[in-house]
């Protein structure tokens, strides 16, 4: 899953890299204010899809001293510094360059035509041929996330991509595949933007649409910062706890369990912690077979002569009941292990603790 997230993160920084610069250049000679909004707009982008590839490499590193289940949980670290940079930087500079734009509004002139060699450029041609370079390098950049969202989709067993959106347990996937939507959205605003005003020459236009752009970003910026820190909460993991109530529910040898907790560490690691009971009907003659086969060996290694004394065969037999016991326990918990890490591989760590044999009502018991 990282694999495909790293590769949809690259592809969106080298195509906002390119569309950032051409943006830039656009509004600096046409002093459009949608269009130096769609350059923050694409900068920011940038900025924060290198925090996802920082963080992306830094979930790979290996668990050590001070990290004992990984560096997973730094994604979501650096996936929510993304989301601040987004909102505090990107929203903030649109809303406020739109404001500005506005109280200027009436009091600049309309860009000039620019000179370029021998040839004269119309500034509303420049911004519309620029929009159209970005929406070619964007769509993309988009095409590569999305077609890597609904392979996880689909794995995951979605059909619907604006449900699995809020049900992805790959953010930084989602992060690039909702910047690149928002950049697509961007660029028809600005473009109205554009055109509105070329048209009826209103500045409003350029504008509202600008000022609509920073919004935008704001509400993607909320969402992001949501999504990740559901991960760095604790957050349980309802699929795994589910699987683990069937997998109990379905051991001939489990009467019931206690206390069940999971946290997700990331997209990879999930612990999962719980007791359980043994079933007395279930365990206690198989152990009743293991117990006397394990106590024979055990006398077998005495010498005849002791083999009959008293004291010998009590510690044979606390020794098998003791062996018997704790071996047939720890052979039904590498059972649950073994069955929910194959339908489940997500669930890296389990802990169970045996709590004891149930006990029905003792006047059933010999009935």
């Amino acid at each position: 899953m990282s694999h495909g997230s790293r590769k949809a993160v690259l592809t969106a920084i080298v195509s906002n890299s390119i569309v950032t610069v051409i943006k830039f250049i656009a509004a600096t000679f046409s002093g459009s204010a949608a269009m130096m909004n769609e350059a923050v707009h694409s900068l920011m982008d940038t900025l924060n899809q290198g925090f996802l590839l920082l963080g992306l490499r830094e979930s790979d590193r290996p668990a050590d001293n001070t990290y004992a289940f990984g560096h997973g949980q730094k994604k979501y670290l650096w996936n929510l510094w993304s989301a601040i940079g987004l909102f505090s930087i990107g929203a903030g500079l649109g809303i406020s360059h739109a404001w500005h734009s506005w109280l200027k509004l009436g009091h600049t002139e309309a860009a000039p035509p620019i000179q370029f060699l021998d040839y004269s450029i119309d500034p509303l041609w420049l911004n519309l041929v620029v929009l159209a370079i970005a929406f070619v390098l964007e769509g993309y950049s988009f095409l590569v996330a999305f077609k890597q969202f609904l392979h996880e989709m689909r794995k995951d067993d979605f059909s619907n991509p604006f449900s699995y959106l809020t049900k992805s347990d790959d953010p930084t996937l989602v992060a690039v595949v909702l910047e690149d939507s928002v950049a697509m959205i961007g660029l028809l605003f600005a473009a109205l933007g554009i055109g509105l005003t070329a048209i009826t020459g209103h500045g409003e236009w350029d504008i509202l649409f600008s000022a609509l752009i920073a919004v935008m970003l704001a509400f993607i910026a909320f969402y992001l910062g949501y999504t990740n820190m559901r991960y760095l909460a604790d957050m349980r993991d309802p699929a795994a706890e589910a699987l683990f109530r069937r997998v109990i529910r379905n051991h001939k040898e489990v009467e019931r369990h206690h206390d069940l907790r999971s946290i997700i560490l990331d997209e990879n690691h999930t612990i999962l912690v719980a007791e359980i009971e043994l079933r007395e009907e279930a365990l206690v003659p198989r152990l009743q077979r293991e117990f006397v086969k394990q106590r024979d060996d055990i006398l077998a290694q005495v010498p005849v002569a002791r083999r009959n004394q008293q004291q010998v065969r009590s510690y044979a037999s606390a020794r098998a009941s003791v062996q018997v016991t704790m071996s047939h326990a720890e052979q039904i918990i590498d059972e649950i292990e073994a069955e929910i890490k194959g339908k489940m591989p997500r669930v890296s760590h389990i802990t169970l603790e045996v709590e004891g044999i149930y006990q029905p009502d003792a006047a059933t018991l010999f009935v």
